[in-house]
């Protein structure tokens, strides 16, 4: 009987490990909205910030942020890589990501929203 409740509890938790790939992959999910910079988050929704966001992460150890269109709800990028100045900063855009357990956007891509 041990046995049998063993291997229950083993292939228990090696179907919860294969499983958890899939979960967090339901997790991701796409968001329109700006990229902004720490400093001024939801005032840098607009197409006139894209200079002074630039100069805010370059110099002034500021970070990328993602501000959420219509809630105007902040979330920091995790992978601060993603973001390319030229490309996602000055316009709306359609951000796809997961947002990790510690709250950070972790962005998988970014593409105008016009576009999409």
């Amino acid at each position: 009987m041990k046995t049998v409740l063993s291997t229950l509890g083993l292939l228990a938790m090696l179907f919860a490990m294969v499983s958890l790939p899939t979960t967090a992959k339901e997790k991701t999910m796409t968001w329109t909205g700006w990229i902004s910079d720490s400093a001024c988050a939801a005032k840098g929704m607009s197409a006139d910030h894209k200079e002074c966001a630039t100069k805010c992460v370059k110099e002034k150890g500021a970070s990328w942020v993602f501000v959420e269109g219509k809630s105007k709800k902040v979330l920091n990028i995790h992978n601060q890589d993603a973001v390319n100045p030229d490309t996602s900063l000055g316009q709306e855009v359609k951000v796809t990501g997961h947002v990790m357990t510690d709250g950070q956007l972790h962005v998988d891509s970014i593409a105008p929203a016009s576009a999409m």
